[in-house]
Order: structure tokens, then sequence, then C-alpha cells
């Protein structure tokens, strides 16, 4: 006798990556992924690729790794998903200290931070919409 199987608790069309104890706070993490929310996977992954954050590179990573269980594991279409949802959670807190004067010492926390990326597969005119909205709001933000 074995254990029943878990169910999928995403739907058919959905896939996705999760990475935990990244080297980040959670803070600076969530500005990354707020990047990528609600985009097209390959939008995302473009905008990911030429960040100035340290952190963007690892989130693509992970961005990259959902949308490869997206194709090999589950078969959907590449170029209509869309990232879903991207959470950041808190992870472990390292505590340091640090010497001070007189004597004393303060704490220094280094936070780490866990990720998951949802990516989905969408209509196809959805997609094609977001992507001809885009180019338009970088001209009127230029």
């Amino acid at each position: 006798m074995s254990k029943p199987k878990h169910p999928r608790k995403l739907a058919e069309t959905e896939a996705q990556a999760m990475v935990s104890n990244i080297r980040v706070s959670p803070r600076k993490l969530n500005l990354v992924a707020g990047l990528i929310r609600n985009k097209p996977a390959s939008l995302a992954v473009a905008q990911l690729t030429f960040s100035k954050k340290r952190i963007a590179q690892d989130v693509r990573k992970a961005l990259q790794s959902a949308i490869a269980n997206a194709e090999n594991n589950h078969q959907l279409d590449v170029d209509r998903l869309v990232v879903t949802r991207a959470e950041v959670g808190r992870s472990i807190v390292m505590r340091r200290f640090h010497a001070r004067g007189r004597g004393r010492a303060s704490r220094i926390e280094k936070w780490f931070s866990h990720l998951k990326i949802v990516v989905a597969e969408r209509a196809q005119d959805i997609v094609a919409e977001h992507a001809q909205e885009t180019p338009n709001a970088e001209q009127e933000a230029v």
C-alpha cells in the first residue's frame, strides 16, 4: 500500500519553477519580480536580460526553467506563455555581528528569499495584444 498521489495544484495550462534560498532580500527580489508579472514570457526574458539589477540573472534562469517545464513536461506552446505569478517569500536570515565602539556589538541580518514563477498558456490574441501595447507605452515614457 502506498500513499495516494497528490492532486496537481496548478491548472493543465500552467507550469512552474521554484528557487529556494536566493541570497538577496525579499524586498529587492520583489522589485525584479514585479517587472515580469503579467507579461508574455519572451518579453519578460528580454527585460530581465538587460536589467541592471544583479539578481535579475537568477530570476531569468528561473523563468527559463519554468518555460522549459511548460514545453517539455506539459506540452504547452512557448509562444503563448504568459507569466501569471511571480511570488517572493522569506527564507532564512543569517545573523552576523559587527564590532562597534566601546566594546559593543550590533547585529547584521543577511536575508535569503524564495521565488516561485508560474507561467500559463493564454490565447494568442491576448499575448499579441499585450505585445502591441508595450512599445506604445515605452514611446510615451521617452
